[in-house]
């Protein structure tokens, strides 16, 4: 018998009691999911609007170039999907679906079937996503349940409009991807 066979079979003949797994706690959120979002996406330095909200937003902005994937409110866009995503650059903003939220921290789940381009929420300037009450979720461990049904492809969470703290421990907010998100809960 080697070393190796003669030390693993040592370890084999301890004796282990059998403990069983911890309980899981519940993590579920008491309280109004709407209200429990809109506070989270309000942390994250983002917006909640009604659906006349967005028509104000961009009256009173100056935005040129705006394209909409999300069926109501394609009169807003006026610019078709490229097929190169080089030519959004100078994309001021973009209105996408998103699948669901998460209620306890803002996140909101996408896929290729919502941003047309996977380079579109971050090239834009100004991200607009609309999403149903209906598709909240509490917490992470609901959005797990819901991710990849009914398959599975490219996907991301967004919570916020891009920030970081790195330089110089100050916030800067579009230093990666657009510098502003509204949500609009329909």
């Amino acid at each position: 018998m080697s070393s190796r066979e003669n030390i693993l079979s040592k370890i084999i003949s301890i004796p282990r009691d059998g403990k069983p797994l911890p309980e899981t706690p519940d993590f579920s959120l008491k309280g109004d999911l709407v209200k429990l979002f809109t506070q989270s996406i309000q942390a994250n330095k983002g917006e909640v609007v009604g659906e006349e909200g967005l028509a104000d937003i961009i009256a009173q902005n100056n935005f040129k170039k705006i394209l909409s994937l999300a069926s109501q409110y394609e009169e807003f866009s006026n610019t078709e999907l490229p097929a190169d995503p080089h030519q959004l650059k100078d994309l001021d903003l973009a209105i996408i679906a998103g699948q669901f939220g998460v209620a306890e921290n803002g996140a909101i789940w996408l896929t290729d079937e919502n941003m047309g381009l996977r380079a579109l929420p971050f090239i834009t300037e100004h991200l607009v996503i609309v999403l149903e009450k209906k598709s909240l979720v509490a917490n992470m461990h609901g959005a797990y349940k819901k991710i990849g049904l009914p398959h599975s492809g490219f996907g991301l969470f967004i919570a916020g409009p891009s920030k970081t703290a790195d330089i110089e421990q100050s916030l800067v907010i579009g230093a990666h991807g657009a510098k502003s998100l509204r949500v609009v809960l329909v």
